[in-house]
């Protein structure tokens, strides 16, 4: 065992998941301190056993939610769903979704993930396979804001159960490999869609009844099985040695008493501290430029091959996610290893807004790099901004901070009816991706805009 040690920590560093010097912040012991050997042990058996799931799951979560933009030509000739309707519904989703987060992480906290998650994974996966009924406006809002509600839990759940189990210094890397969920379930997601779209009608369904049926079974399924597989924190995992779960236990513990002394650890004072606030404005930012693409860009993509949604528009829609999945998992590492979280995160998104502007006037090729380059920046910003606020909550307030921020979502219920508003009163086809990429620049500024962590002398510093 004692041998396995240095090679852990050395692959663990070859990795990036930790530095050459682990450094002595928070009372962490120092580099080849038998403790720090165990914890990175601990890291890497939790890495290794957890985040395969937890990408998982977030991919059928986020197919479940964005495959309605695959749907939407179907839709329309089949049911009647016109524009305005189909842009309020796919929007509606994200209402329900984010006012319902906030209770629910309160209830994740209480009663542990393992059943949580599981129950909302079936119970999301229900209602997605109940979009198959749509038969107009009213039964597609009905079932978006349902799905919404199901949903809800899921990703601040998902961001609150990662600081159970992974210190600071390896979260930015960590989410960004959760984060990786996003480009793949749309790298595989959009195929699976089109194929769908494009197979020969079975049972008297038609296709896009077939793809809500099997995406979301997908859900149902993988539900069953996380009740079987997850354990709540590191104390429950049998799977860890028990040096190995001392060392993590203490190291996140130790962390946690740090946040408790640096910022709110209650639900009071977290709902009125500014800094939070601010990052509810932040996330809501990033949320309108992500889903305004994700919505809009098969639509796009169709246009610019002069072909309707299919397998062909499905595989060339999979090529600005195969550049998100590059960026998602090589920017939370540099940030981690430079400690520049908050200059990388406003970078990102300055090359994103600029790319978005290029994007509307472009020929086809320069449009799709355009739009590879800021589909990229609008998903590897989330797991840089996600380290700012699970950095800076403790308990209780971490639990319904995150869900409050996640709140954000709000934004993709913004940004498919702020388009077509634009679109409209400018009459024009492009002004509403002009106007959200404007938003890209201002949420750019804002981030670059943002204290770093608070000190310990001044424990509720905005």
């Amino acid at each position: 065992m004692d041998q396995a040690a240095p090679r852990t920590a050395t692959a663990l560093r070859s990795l990036g998941l930790i530095g050459s010097s682990e450094g002595s912040a928070g009372g962490a012991p120092a580099e080849g301190h038998p403790d720090e050997n165990a914890r990175n042990r601990a890291v890497a058996r939790a890495l290794r056993r957890l985040a395969p799931v937890l990408v998982l799951m977030y991919v059928v979560s986020f197919l479940d939610r964005a495959n309605i933009s695959f749907a939407k030509q179907a839709l329309q000739a089949s049911v009647g769903i016109t524009e305005r309707t189909y842009a309020l519904g796919a929007g509606l989703f994200f209402l329900s979704y984010s006012f319902c987060g906030f209770p629910s992480n309160l209830i994740l906290h209480k009663v542990g993930a393992k059943v949580w998650m599981a129950f909302l994974m079936v119970a999301w996966g229900l209602v997605s396979m109940a979009t198959m009924f749509v038969q107009g406006s009213m039964s597609f809002y009905a079932l978006r804001l349902i799905l919404g509600v199901m949903e809800a839990g899921f990703f601040p759940g998902a961001i609150l159960y990662l600081t159970y189990w992974f210190p600071n210094r390896v979260r930015g890397q960590i989410l960004g490999l959760f984060y990786l969920a996003v480009p793949v379930s749309l790298i595989f997601g959009g195929p699976l869609s089109g194929f769908l779209l494009d197979m020969h009608p079975i049972a008297g369904l038609e296709n896009w009844q077939w793809m809500f049926l099997v995406e979301g079974f997908m859900a149902v399924v993988l539900g069953l099985f996380v009740f079987w597989f997850l354990e709540n924190k590191p104390g429950d995992a049998a799977w860890l040695l028990p040096e190995e779960k001392a060392a993590l236990v203490k190291a996140l513990a130790q962390e946690e008493q740090s946040r408790r002394a640096t910022g709110p650890a209650d639900l009071l004072p977290m709902l009125h501290n500014l800094r939070v606030m601010k990052f509810l404005l932040i996330y809501s930012l990033i949320q309108m430029s992500t889903y305004g693409a994700i919505f809009y860009l098969p639509a796009e993509i169709s246009a610019l091959l002069h072909k309707p949604a299919g397998f062909e528009v499905g595989l060339v829609s999979a090529i600005p996610w195969l550049c998100a999945l590059a960026a998602v998992y090589c920017l939370p590492r540099a940030a981690d290893r430079w400690q520049a979280h908050r200059a990388l995160a406003a970078l990102t998104l300055l090359v994103a807004g600029c790319a978005s502007f290029v994007f509307p006037g472009a020929g086809p090729r320069v449009a799709l790099v355009a739009l590879s380059l800021a589909v990229s920046g609008f998903i590897a910003v989330q797991p840089l901004f996600w380290t700012f606020p699970t950095s800076y909550l403790a308990d209780r307030a971490a639990a319904g901070g995150i869900a409050l921020i996640g709140m954000g979502n709000l934004g993709g219920l913004v940004a498919p009816n702020v388009k077509v508003w634009a679109d409209e009163y400018f009459r024009s086809k492009s002004a509403g991706l002009y106007l959200l990429a404007a938003f890209t620049l201002l949420n750019a500024a804002l981030i670059a805009s943002t204290k770093d962590r608070p000190s310990q002398r001044n424990p509720r510093a905005h």
